[in-house]
């Protein structure tokens, strides 16, 4: 009875072990079956790029439809530009300020010639005595002689184009050379007791009023002739002595 039993356990055993085996060959055949290929890892992937390059799509979107910052800074800076030069004056003289006028500049002259030697050389000099800067243009219209119908003094050489400006409370200068004959004797030579300037507008084409300059002290007239010449404004006596000094 025993050895029957024993061979019956043995059958079950045969038979569930050969149900087993066949169990894990049809799972190793299902896990095949269901494990991509190659090919279909790349496809799988493909779906996950998808979103990043639809998102720099959307960028490329975004920055083509944005207006351009620069071309509207650009048209305020160019706007702005022309504001400025409406600054200019009527007179056209190129600058922000306004002529000088007579009313508002006081005048010195100083002998820049030696004691004994002939009184030739002379430094004009005019002070603004307002607090707003003001431009003097070209050379003044210089006479020796009292009278609108005086003689101008020729400039020496081309004035300088380019205005000057005078600070409030500032100066500037022009260099004056009177007289050029060196014959001595009993000759006869006109006589002058002041100098006049007139101020030429900014354009050139107009005048704004003339300045007087009287002789420094110790002088009552200075001998003149047609060799006079003067410098036109500068912002520095230097530069408005330094070519008239060599006559």
């Amino acid at each position: 009875m025993n050895s029957k039993t024993v061979g019956a356990g043995s059958s079950r055993r045969g038979l569930r072990g050969a149900v087993l085996g066949t169990t894990m060959v049809a799972a190793l055949l299902t896990a095949t079956a269901c494990q991509p290929s190659g090919g279909d890892d790349k496809a799988a992937a493909s779906p996950t790029a998808a979103p990043s390059g639809s998102a720099s799509a959307g960028g490329s979107t975004s920055e083509s439809t944005e207006p351009s910052g620069d071309s509207g800074t650009g048209s305020s800076s160019t706007t702005g530009a022309g504001s400025g030069d409406s600054g200019e004056t009527g007179g056209g003289n190129g600058t922000a300020y306004a002529d000088c006028e007579v009313t508002g500049l006081n005048t010195a002259v100083e002998l820049q010639d030696g004691s004994g030697e002939t009184p030739r050389h002379f430094l004009l000099t005019v002070t603004n005595s307002t607090r707003t800067p003001c431009v003097l243009n070209d050379a003044p219209q210089v006479r020796l002689k009292a009278g609108n119908d005086a003689p101008i003094v020729d400039t020496l050489g081309e004035p300088d184009t380019e205005p000057v400006v005078v600070e409030g409370g500032g100066k500037a200068y022009a260099g004056l050379y009177v007289f050029g004959n060196d014959e001595g004797g009993e000759a006869e030579y006109d006589q002058s007791d002041r100098f006049t300037a007139t101020l030429v507008a900014g354009e050139g084409t107009e005048l704004g009023g003339t300045l007087i300059f009287d002789l420094p002290d110790g002088l009552d007239t200075v001998s003149v002739d047609d060799a006079a010449r003067v410098n036109g404004w500068a912002g520095t006596e230097g530069l408005a002595m330094r070519p008239i000094i060599q006559l």
